[in-house]
């Protein structure tokens, strides 16, 4: 687990940062032949026309290729490093499999270098094994969880979070998400033991916006400062107030407290209890 540190108010900028020592990693650059080029998109869709706001700019990023869905079944294979991935708040940890081949896996929490990992059927219930939930006990903490077998994992894997199974009944497995939300599983999709790593990172303050403009993210500017063209919120004399009965997004919909999740989606009967708001 990362130490934080505190800087020396010195500036404005760094009078309230909190960042990461990055003393649990081990390599600084990452393995040439996992590593591909990519343009970023910056919130555009594939006709150029912005989707997401506040999305821009940024250091120039070089995309790390994961194993999400661990193939390599019954093959031993060491951490040899622990690395930092620009593109996700988790670190990864650097496999080399006895058969020559090198992957990145999400790095769960306590797995140190020099140890050894295996995924499959049967194998046995330690840190960073992977394996199909129907074998995995009770209580146990997962994290890289599947939704359909073999696709790969695709719940509880940003930092410090992972998925507690509850029950077994049938053919499914009865999952906490990190969102508090209970939520059913097909038995035979695979998970990862333990918790994601970096559990520190929603401790971070950046202290200045100079920081997240080196991550890609752009002034999220308030809609009650803009005109009434732009925003329901804007216009006004002063600071005047929303006007209507909630706020509201900049295309009327209510912002705070309604419910998003379309009412007929096939993957409803999938979840136990919905998560709090």
């Amino acid at each position: 687990m990362g130490i934080l540190t505190k800087t020396r108010s010195v500036t404005p900028g760094t009078r309230h940062q909190i960042a990461a020592d990055f003393s649990e990693l081990t390599k600084s650059k990452p393995e040439k032949g996992l590593t591909q080029g990519y343009a970023r998109k910056f919130g555009r869709n594939h006709r150029g026309v912005k989707t997401t706001r506040h999305r821009g700019g940024g250091h120039k990023r070089n995309y790390r290729e994961v194993d999400f869905r661990r193939t390599k079944h019954n093959i031993q294979a060491q951490v040899v490093s622990i690395e930092y991935d620009p593109n996700r708040k988790a670190h990864l940890a650097l496999l080399h499999y006895e058969d020559g081949e090198k992957r990145y896996i999400l790095h769960p929490r306590g797995l140190e270098v020099g140890a050894t990992v295996v995924a499959g059927t049967n194998v046995p219930l330690t840190l960073g094994n992977t394996l199909p939930l129907k074998n995995i006990p009770l209580g146990i903490e997962v994290h890289n969880v599947e939704l359909q077998p073999g696709k790969g994992g695709q719940f509880s894997r940003s930092a410090g979070s992972s998925c507690t199974i509850l029950a077994k009944e049938g053919e499914y497995i009865t999952l906490r998400m990190p969102s508090g939300e209970i939520r059913k599983v097909l038995e035979n999709c695979c998970a990862t033991i333990g918790q994601v790593g970096n559990v520190n990172n929603s401790n971070l303050c950046s202290g200045k916006a100079g920081r997240s403009r080196w991550l890609g993210r752009r002034p999220h500017v308030r809609g009650s400062v803009m005109n009434p063209v732009d925003h329901p919120h804007g216009g006004g004399e002063g600071r005047a107030p929303v006007g209507r009965k909630s706020p509201c997004t900049p295309w009327g919909k209510v912002a705070l407290g309604a419910r998003t999740r379309k009412g007929n989606k096939s993957s409803n009967k999938m979840i136990v209890r919905r998560r709090k708001k």
